[in-house]
């Protein structure tokens, strides 16, 4: 959603590198291409000018740091003024002393509240909570029916005594909801309401007649981050005619511009405490104003990354991966390991999210989303090609097996044979990790480079066999004709072609002795 912001960010602070001071014309300039791109985002008037407002008297005043850059101390200053318009804090749940906890969702038809219902409770349930959906929406068509449906993959009840589709009356049933969680337990209870195609009197009376029934403890305004500004207007009309302690966004993985999250905010003065962003109910997290302003500018999300490899990964399995790959060469890591390690990193999520939360991963935006993810099906079908024993030891893999193996997965014996290789270059680097080594880095001069895999070492051996004496012609006119020197390759020396007094001078260099005898002790 933000990738178009993004972008124009980074234009204009690439623009700034390389200055040692910036001038006021400096500032301006950057202050209006940071007015455009917030602009060009769909972000509300008023929240740019006085974003804009703050950031030039910042960057003008005495605030420059001897340790950072001009470049560096504007990113500081931009991150630090969109941190104070998505909210400035993290904003948390309120829980009742008292169970259970009453949460009502309001907001329009579309918005989705009914799908976030279902991942609220997935995740208050993931929590440790015993969570209660309550179907209040009674006249949307199978609005019931789709919460059933929603808890049942959330793993959470529901409360429906009402079939719904005009029929009931939803301010009964969220008052008797109450009643059936002290009942049965239930120590949350989410009241979904229903939602209108617009905002009229009769939607806020009955949002105001439910909550004023079920005293909630957090009213929760959902708003579809793809509507731009009339997320705004929509947010300031439930603001006056029912009320909401925060905003919940949800689709902010869609394409359109982000402006009513960069908005809503600050509009309003309400938090937005929970965004979701995709279809599952897994897709919903707490909104952190300091990760997002991070990923707007391109300094990806680390915090969020780590959090999700914690609740993902096995920390009993990680281990013994771990301990296998510290042994010698890591011949103890095998593909089955190697399986349940890709595995475990598919269910953070699709692999351009994972990169996307990377830093730096801005200027990758075109690759990243143009990862294959059939890919991973792939190697995970050839992996489940093989037998146990070869996968603990793919050193056993000869041709015959990897042909088998090919036939059983569905593709060619390359993409076995280039799994293979992959996974040796691999095991070989993290073991080198492992050990707290260095790798060799294959074409790094300097470094110990190793050979090419798939072959390299042996043809790079080839070559330096062929390399050995002086190639002799047969024709013994040329054979005994005066040598010419040879032009200088095109990418020879970056000083220059050597002159004949360099050559000759050349002739008569020695190297010290300690530096002579430590070379022929390394031949």
């Amino acid at each position: 959603m933000f990738d178009t912001l993004q972008d124009r960010l980074a234009a204009t602070f690439k623009s700034l590198r390389g200055k040692g001071r910036l001038s006021d014309a400096d500032i301006d300039a950057t202050a209006r291409e940071i007015r455009v791109a917030l602009l060009e985002a769909d972000v509300n008037l008023q929240v740019v000018r006085e974003f804009i407002g703050a950031v030039k008297e910042r960057a003008k005043g005495a605030e420059l740091s001897g340790a950072l850059n001009p470049a560096q101390q504007v990113i500081k200053i931009v991150n630090e003024e969109l941190i104070g318009i998505l909210g400035g804090e993290t904003r948390t749940l309120r829980f009742s002393k008292r169970p259970p906890t009453v949460i009502m969702l309001a907001g329009l038809q579309g918005a989705g509240k009914t799908t976030l219902a279902g991942k609220l409770a997935h995740r208050l349930k993931a929590d440790g909570h015993s969570p209660l959906l309550v179907a209040a929406d009674l006249q949307r068509p199978n609005a019931v029916n789709q919460l059933q449906i929603v808890g049942e993959r959330a793993g959470v009840h529901t409360y429906a005594p009402e079939p719904g589709n005009g029929v009931g009356d939803p301010v009964q049933v969220a008052r008797s909801s109450i009643e059936e969680a002290q009942r049965k337990l239930y120590d949350v209870v989410i009241v979904d309401t229903a939602g209108r195609l617009g905002i009229d009197a009769e939607l806020m009376q009955q949002a105001a007649n439910i909550r004023d029934a079920v005293n909630p403890d957090e009213v929760l305004f959902v708003v579809n981050a793809m509507i731009g500004q009339d997320a705004v207007n929509t947010a300031n009309a439930f603001a006056e005619g029912v009320g909401f302690d925060g905003v919940v966004l949800t689709q902010l993985d869609g394409d359109a511009r982000g402006g009513a999250a960069l908005s809503i905010a600050r509009v309003t003065g309400k938090p937005i405490m929970f965004a979701s962003n995709g279809e599952k109910v897994t897709d919903f997290d707490v909104f952190h104003p300091d990760r997002m302003a991070s990923r707007i500018l391109g300094m990806g999300d680390m915090l969020t990354l780590i959090e999700q490899a914690e609740k993902t990964f096995d920390a009993e399995q990680s281990a013994k991966a771990a301990e296998k790959l510290a042994s010698k060469d890591g011949g103890d890591f095998g593909l089955n390991d190697f399986l349940q390690q890709m595995q475990a990193v598919r269910k953070m999520g699709p692999l351009s999210k994972i990169f996307g939360m990377l830093p730096g991963m801005g200027e990758m935006k075109d690759q990243i989303s143009n990862i294959d993810e059939r890919e991973i099906d792939r190697i995970e079908a050839i992996i489940h090609s093989m037998t146990p024993g070869e996968r603990d030891d793919p050193k056993i893999l000869n041709g015959s097996r990897r042909a088998r193996i090919a036939k059983g997965a569905g593709v060619e014996v390359s993409a076995v044979n280039n799994l293979v290789n992959r996974f040796f270059d691999a095991r070989k680097m993290m073991s080198a990790f492992a050990g707290g080594k260095m790798p060799n880095m294959p074409g790094m001069p300097g470094m110990g480079g190793g050979a090419p895999a798939g072959g390299g070492a042996r043809k790079a051996k080839q070559q330096k066999k062929k390399g050995k004496g002086k190639k002799v012609s047969g024709n013994p006119a040329k054979r005994n004709a005066p040598q010419q020197p040879q032009a200088p390759a095109a990418n020879g020396s970056a000083f220059g072609a050597a002159s004949d007094q360099d050559l000759a001078n050349l002739k008569d260099f020695e190297l010290p002795p300690e530096l002579k005898k430590m070379l022929d002790q390394g031949k």
